[in-house]
């Protein structure tokens, strides 16, 4: 393998030997892409992808396969080390892009996934060809980010930050919000805690022309609806702000019953705990309130999900300051969305890296989102940035 002098380019180097070859492996990985696209597999169904990767990475790479689809591949020795995670699971979503290398069966990387694996692949060669290694180099190829079995948290609970030394962990995803094709690593939080509920309300079943002989479970839910969007509007501070919807609501059979039972589902999406505790806590008083005014019992239950992704502020910082001194745009981006990478920033330093796409690209989770040619090479070169930022902040060579 022809191997290149990993100078001390600092953040303002447009030559550095580092990109210039990264431009070459975003190049040999564009067949990979396009399988990768052409083959995609749901949460709980990554195997094929996972052995598909691990082929695809030098030899200089040990490589560790874990319950669950979970890949662990390490480039150097003993010591402090960066990890860069790439997510690889699809969406049950038939795909309607029309791309020659659309997926048939049923599934679809509506999410990136695919651009992010081939992305990781560049970079792993990228970082097997620097002399000397910045830092050893851990990638995370992981299952189900896209199911609230999160395999993030899976990782964790194996020990792999630990067992590996990680002293960083790197992620970047596409964003059609920034349509300007700009990055963001902005520092604090970016990405929302995500949180579900189910509410079950039971009453009284009535026929509908003697309602007084009824508990009215569908009225008591409606009012659960509209009363618990009250609970963003007037409970949480304007300034930073929350989102509660109402996803599901099933309640009767006939037209003219009254029905015992409904049922409402929905997400909570926060960006600090004390909003996210003071919400939940909200949430359940106005379901007791409700049930109460209309002679029905409630039994609702929260189930936390992904907590809040928040960006460790001096790796930001510096990722930030090295993408824009390459003469990148740098917008400052936060989400509502949720992404199991904030296990790993709850766990460890860590930085999701947006990256944008066109307009024309689409939305996220959509039959017709398709990346622009150079969405691989955008992602590629988040992902180098913020493991050479990584390797520098811990200290490990030069980078």
């Amino acid at each position: 393998m022809n191997r290149t002098a990993a100078f001390d380019i600092g953040p303002a180097s447009n030559t550095d030997p580092a990109f210039a070859r990264l431009a070459t492996e975003v190049q040999n990985v564009q067949v990979l892409y396009r399988q990768l696209h052409a083959q995609p597999r749901v949460s709980g169904d990554e195997g094929h992808t996972l052995a598909t990767l691990v082929n695809e990475l030098p030899d200089s790479f040990r490589k560790e396969i874990l319950a669950g689809d979970i890949g662990i591949v390490r480039l150097g020795g003993a010591g402090a080390a960066v990890a860069i995670r790439a997510e690889m699971d699809a969406l049950p979503i038939v795909e309607r892009t029309g791309l020659p290398w659309a997926a048939t069966n049923g599934a679809m990387h509506a999410c990136g996934h695919d651009v992010h694996m081939a992305a990781f692949i560049a970079v792993a060669r990228t970082v097997a060809s620097l002399i000397p290694l910045p830092a050893p180099l851990v990638g995370i190829l992981q299952p189900r980010e896209e199911v609230g079995e999160s395999g993030a948290r899976d990782v964790l609970r194996a020990g792999v930050l630990e067992a590996q030394e990680v002293g960083a962990v790197i992620g970047a995803h596409l964003q059609p919000a920034l349509d300007s094709l700009a990055y963001s690593c902005t520092p604090g939080p970016v990405n929302a805690a995500a949180d579900e509920f189910e509410l079950v309300i039971t009453g009284q079943s009535a026929h509908g022309a003697y309602p007084h002989h009824s508990s009215d479970a569908l009225l008591s839910a409606s009012a659960f609806v509209v009363s618990c969007q009250q609970i963003v509007a007037r409970n949480v501070d304007p300034t930073v702000s929350a989102v509660l919807t109402v996803g599901t609501f099933s309640a009767g059979v006939s037209p003219n019953a009254i029905p015992e039972e409904a049922t409402v589902t929905g997400t909570i999406r926060t960006m600090t705990e004390p909003q996210r505790q003071m919400i939940h806590n909200r949430l359940r008083q106005v379901a007791n309130g409700v049930g109460l005014a209309h002679d029905c019992t409630v039994r609702l239950e929260i189930s936390k999900g992904e907590p809040i992704l928040v960006n460790d502020a001096e790796l930001a910082a510096e990722i930030g300051r090295r993408l824009g001194a390459r003469g990148n745009e740098l917008r400052e981006f936060r989400s509502y969305g949720s992404d199991d990478f904030a296990f790993y920033a709850s766990a460890a330093r860590a930085a999701m890296i947006f990256t944008g796409t066109p307009a024309a690209s689409g939305t996220l989770h959509a039959s017709t989102f398709a990346p622009d040619e150079q969405a691989v090479s955008r992602v590629a070169t988040a992902m180098l940035t913020g493991y050479l930022a990584a390797a520098r902040m811990l200290g490990q060579g030069r980078a």
